[in-house]
């Protein structure tokens, strides 16, 4: 609430360089933001009585959208990009992978590794955590695995992250 919204009959004032001005009359708070070109502001609803502060309203409202951006650019956001394997997968095609995987961890993103069995290949899934094992071994340079091998559904998933440098 600001301004004319503000309704109780004594409210606590702080003037605009913090300092406490006392337990006034809503009216009177006012008197004193007007003078001085500047709003009454309620920043404490629920404490008896209110408190308000005289400050400058619209700068306060700009700063707080520009804090909000300023916090929005320095976030880093970490996607979750998936290397698919299979459980007679050739070496050559291994090393492909794993490059793309270390390329995914140089840019800071999450590598989600999964072999997917087909038909009669789920009942060889020790294969599957050799080969998620050997992947893991390779990308250990650029990442650390966050979860070990487990069967979901019908493929076995690994869950890489990058390391911290």
């Amino acid at each position: 609430m600001i301004n004319e919204q503000i309704r109780d009959k004594e409210i606590r004032l702080i003037d605009v360089d913090g300092t406490q001005l006392g337990i006034v009359s809503a009216k009177e708070g006012q008197l004193l933001a007007n003078e001085r070109n500047l709003d009454l502001v309620k920043i404490a609803p629920k404490a008896n009585p209110p408190v308000c502060r005289i400050m400058d309203y619209g700068k306060y409202k700009f700063d707080l959208v520009k804090k909000e951006k300023e916090a929005r650019k320095k976030q880093k956001v970490i996607s979750v990009k998936e290397v698919r394997l299979s459980p007679n997968i050739e070496k050559h095609d291994l090393e492909v992978k794993t490059k793309n995987a270390i390329k995914f961890l140089k840019d800071g993103n999450k590598v989600k590794v999964s072999v997917r069995f087909r038909g009669r290949e789920i009942a060889h899934t020790q294969k599957g955590i050799e080969i998620l094992e050997s992947f893991a071994q390779a990308v250990s340079e650029f990442g650390e695995l966050e979860k070990k091998p487990k069967m979901e559904g019908k493929s076995m998933i690994i869950i890489v992250t990058p390391k911290q440098m």
